[in-house]
């Protein structure tokens, strides 16, 4: 192992990259819960319209994920590939942000997909090169696991620190005032934090030099690498399994737990904690073990957690308050671990293909995590009904399918992505030997290095 792969990144700059996910993060939640009722009911859209608009931004959010992957993979600005779309990005999102969440009165559909749109382009200009560049921000296989441990640990409490912001302004100012409070205060954060990142986190540009643009323009070779189609699966399969649950979340405590209202945000508050306590023991098994191995070990956690749920009787709630526990510990697992394996993967990428494809997988990435959060809300309500629950007149037998599909059926789904995981051939003495390769392949393709 080389000396740059045996030193850890120092604190400082951990913190400079990690802190932006918080920033980005924080009005995820107003954003995705609060629109629908802004636009729909408050100005006076109607839902109906309101939906198509957002659909069509969604849409939009989708597509544009692999078109800045391969922009920000293809076509450095001022020499880096990552930072400069990152600042245009930020400034985006910031933008569309504030005037997403604190409309005019006379603000109308034309209004709201604009500015999404507006925010969305501007979201993935920084989502999708920051993970990239997270990837690339240090080739040691186990410090890669530290790197996204905290990325993801800080986005955690991001979405913490928006439920508290939220509560507190609709205490003191009212909840009309409270979306457009969290734009605001993202936007103030992100002109801190995002300097910081671009000045003080060094960008490693140097994989470009092992760049084959014949192989970058056939990007469908992407179906050639057999890793990471596998993992780009399980991670799929696993947002099925986490969404579906999500999705029926507030259904389940309401009819299947008969939790009051002023006590169901306690469990989110729980789950979303024990996900950021987690995140530093499973860095540690990872270290010990493998990440692959360990991030099936926290789906096999959540399995067993979900499997006492059915067993559960009404009033529960310190059983099921456990429960969050432990699935919110396995959360931790599946934002921190799966994304340090595809930067290994991407080295694997470039070593086999020769061609530096980091963004247009991490945008690949992004893409698959939307459409298993879409995937999982149309089949989780669609099939609840379907199988007979209605929330306005609940049955035993409705009762009894809606607890099905919450608990059983991501079960089925995880055994799928651990199965698919559990024999993961890309494992840190494969990885180290593939990085070596990468660096006597540098070498040789440097200037001076060979006549």
């Amino acid at each position: 192992m080389s000396a740059i792969a045996a030193t850890p990144l120092r604190r400082g700059i951990l913190l400079a990259y990690a802190s932006p996910a918080f920033v980005v993060a924080l009005p995820t939640i107003p954003v995705y819960l609060h629109l629908p009722t802004l636009y729909g009911v408050e100005m006076g859209l109607g839902l109906a319209a309101t939906g198509i608009f957002l659909l069509l931004a969604r849409l939009f959010d989708t597509v544009t994920d692999p078109l800045i992957g391969y922009l920000s993979d293809r076509f450095p600005l001022c020499g880096l590939r990552r930072k400069p779309w990152i600042l245009m990005g930020a400034g985006l999102a910031g933008w569309g942000l504030v005037r997403l969440l604190g409309p005019p009165p006379d603000a109308n559909g034309v209004y709201l997909l604009t500015w999404s749109l507006v925010l969305y382009a501007g979201w993935t200009m920084v989502a999708v090169p920051y993970m990239a560049w997270g990837a690339e921000l240090h080739p040691d296989y186990n410090e890669r696991v530290r790197i996204t441990g905290w990325r993801e640990g800080t986005a955690l409490m991001g979405m913490l620190g928006a439920g508290g912001l939220a509560a507190y302004v609709t205490e003191t100012a009212g909840a009309a005032a409270a979306p457009s409070a969290v734009a605001w205060t993202a936007t103030g954060l992100g002109l801190i934090f995002i300097p910081i990142l671009l000045w003080f986190v060094p960008e490693r540009t140097s994989a470009r030099t092992v760049e084959n643009p014949l192989r970058l323009k056939k990007l469908k070779s992407l179906l050639d690498n057999a890793l990471f189609l596998r993992l780009l699966s399980a991670w799929f399969v696993n947002g099925l399994a986490n969404g579906i649950p999500a999705a029926l979340f507030f259904l389940y405590l309401e009819h299947g737990l008969g939790v009051a209202e002023d006590v169901r945000p306690h469990f989110i508050l729980v789950y979303f904690v024990a996900a950021i306590a987690a995140i530093p023991l499973w860095l540690r098994l990872s270290r010990n073990t493998s990440k692959h191995r360990t991030w099936c070990w926290a789906m096999i956690l959540a399995c067993a957690a979900f499997a006492v749920v059915p067993a559960l009787p009404a009033g529960a709630e310190a059983a099921f308050m456990l429960i969050c526990i432990f699935t919110g510990a396995a959360l931790g697992a599946d934002l921190a671990l799966p994304p340090a394996i595809q930067a290994d993967v991407a080295d694997y990428d470039r070593w086999r293909f020769g061609a530096d494809r980091t963004g247009v997988q991490f945008a690949l990435w992004g893409m698959a995590t939307k459409l298993a959060l879409a995937a999982a809300v149309g089949l989780a309500l669609p099939g609840v009904d379907w199988m007979g629950f209605d929330p306005e007149l609940p049955s035993e037998a409705g009762r009894s399918a809606l607890i099905v599909i919450y608990a059983g059926v991501p079960v089925v789904i995880k055994i799928f992505a651990i199965v698919a995981i559990w024999k993961f051939p890309l494992s840190a003495t494969r990885h180290t030997a593939i990085s070596r390769r990468l660096r006597q392949r540098l070498t040789l393709s440097s200037p001076g290095k060979h006549r």
